[in-house]
């Protein structure tokens, strides 16, 4: 599983740049730190897409790409989680690669 996440890694969307503002900066910490270390353990990866309006847009790939549990996973734990620890957003949507 480890060999499968690495392919499909190019260089991870959810490292913090300069020029992120600073929700985008603690939408990426919180996803590097919490939520990546969790869906590896499975095979998934998720990346971060985009941040606007209080919509956070996220790249569901590997075992979390098309899983049924994925959209589970993505409304209780990752959304509930966001919300509480960042006010600003408002909902998680993610697109399947």
């Amino acid at each position: 599983n480890e060999d499968q996440v690495a392919e499909m890694k190019p260089e991870s969307s959810n490292l913090v740049n300069a020029d992120d503002d600073d929700v985008v900066k603690r939408i990426k910490e919180l996803l590097e730190n919490y939520v990546k270390p969790a869906v590896e353990m499975d095979g998934g990866a998720i990346q971060f897409k985009s941040y606007e309006n209080g919509k956070v847009n996220l790249l569901m790939q590997g075992s979390c790409s098309g899983c049924p549990s994925s959209m589970i996973t993505l409304k209780a734990g990752i959304e509930g989680m966001m919300k509480r620890m960042i006010p600003e957003v408002n909902e998680v949507v993610a697109e399947s690669e």
